[in-house]
C-alpha cells in the first residue's frame, strides 16, 4: 500500500478532488482516481468524499494506493454451457459457484480462464487482460445467463446498451419473508458500505443511482418467488435492494442469513436479451431454473 498526502493551497480551492489529485504524480488517471474515491480510499481531514467534493485551502487530502497484483490468466479446459455463439458475441449458462474473472483469491478456474480456451484468446480487449470479453458480471453464487463480446465493436454497442437501460436483464430470487406489495419498484443508490468494504449498501455518499424493478410470483409459508428487472446493473443490486426492503434473498450470508443446506443466495439470472451489434436485430434467452434452484422451491412448497 502505498500513501500520499496533499495539503490545498489557495490557488486549487474550488477546484474538483479527482481532477485535483489527477494533476499530482500519482500515476493514475482520472477515471482510476474516482474508483479510488469510490473505494473510500481518498479522504479529506479524515473523511470520506465523492468525486466532486470542491476542494477548500487547508484541506488535508490522503490518498491510499493498493499495490497492484498481477494476475497471469491462462486459457483452462474448462467446461463451459454455452447456449448461443457467433461471431461477434456468446451467451453463457454460468454454474452457482463460478467466479466470472480472475481476482485476488481466485486467480483461475474462472469463466474467463474457460473461454480464453474454448473462443482460443478471441475476445474482446476493451476491458483489459483480466477481464476479456466480460460487458456485464454476475456473482459467484449467483447462477444464469451472462453475455460475453468477442470484438471490441460488439463490446462497445453491449455497453452502450446497458448504459442506456435497453438491455433486458431478469432475474428470479426466492425472498425471505412475504412483500407487501405484490409488483413495485425499488430506487435507491448504492455504494460501497463505510464500515465493510466488501459490502455494498443503499447510501447517499458515493453511490450511483439503482433502480429494481420486481414481481411477486408465488408465495409459501413465509417465503416469495420473486421476478426481478434490472434497470440499472450496480454491483450486488438485487441483493443489497431485497434486504433494504426487509426482505432478503434467501441463503444471502452477506445482506441476509445463509440457509442450510445451500451455499450462498438462490438468485439465478434467467433472462437477457439485447440488440445484436451486426444483424441489430433483438435476441432473447430464457434459462431453466437449475436444479439447486427447484429444489429449495419444492421443499418450501411442500412446508
Amino acid at each position: 500500500m502505498n500513501s500520499f498526502e496533499f495539503n490545498v493551497p489557495a490557488e486549487n480551492a474550488g477546484a474538483r478532488i479527482d481532477k485535483f489529485l489527477s494533476e499530482q504524480e500519482l500515476g493514475i488517471t482520472r477515471s482510476g482516481i474516482q474508483k479510488l474515491i469510490d473505494d473510500g480510499a481518498v479522504t479529506v481531514c479524515g473523511k470520506q468524499i465523492s468525486k466532486n467534493y470542491k476542494l477548500k485551502t487547508g484541506d488535508t487530502v490522503s490518498v491510499e494506493i493498493p499495490e497492484p497484483e498481477i494476475l497471469d490468466v491462462v486459457p483452462q479446459n474448462i467446461p463451459v454451457n454455452i447456449v448461443y455463439e457467433d461471431d461477434s458475441l456468446l451467451v453463457v449458462n454460468k454454474p452457482k459457484g463460478m467466479v466470472v474473472h480472475p481476482a485476488a483469491g481466485n486467480p483461475d478456474g474462472t469463466l474467463v480462464n474457460a473461454l480464453l480456451y474454448h473462443c482460443k484468446g478471441r475476445l474482446s480487449s476493451i476491458n483489459g487482460v483480466i477481464r476479456p470479453g466480460i460487458v456485464h458480471r454476475i456473482d459467484k453464487n449467483t447462477s444464469g445467463l451472462l453475455m460475453v463480446a468477442k470484438t471490441d465493436t460488439a463490446h462497445n454497442f453491449l455497453a452502450e446498451q446497458i448504459k442506456r437501460h435497453s438491455f433486458t436483464r431478469e432475474y428470479q430470487a426466492i425472498l425471505t419473508g412475504r412483500l407487501k406489495e405484490k409488483s413495485g419498484s425499488i430506487d435507491a443508490p448504492i455504494g460501497r458500505s463505510r464500515y465493510d468494504r466488501k459490502k455494498m449498501c443503499v447510501t447517499e455518499l458515493n453511490s450511483k443511482n439503482a433502480v429494481t424493478h420486481y414481481e411477486v410470483l408465488e408465495e409459501f409459508g413465509q417465503y416469495s418467488l420473486v421476478k426481478f428487472r434490472l434497470e440499472t446493473g450496480r454491483t450486488h443490486q438485487i441483493r443489497v435492494h431485497s434486504a433494504y426492503i426487509g426482505h432478503p434473498v434467501l441463503g444471502d450470508d452477506v445482506y441476509g442469513k445463509a440457509y442450510r443446506g445451500l451455499e450462498g443466495q438462490c438468485l439465478h439470472a434467467k433472462k437477457i436479451g439485447f440488440i445484436h451489434p451486426e444483424t441489430k436485430a433483438y435476441m432473447e434467452f430464457d434459462s431453466e431454473l437449475p436444479e439447486y434452484f427447484t429444489s429449495v422451491l419444492n421443499k418450501l412448497r411442500k412446508g
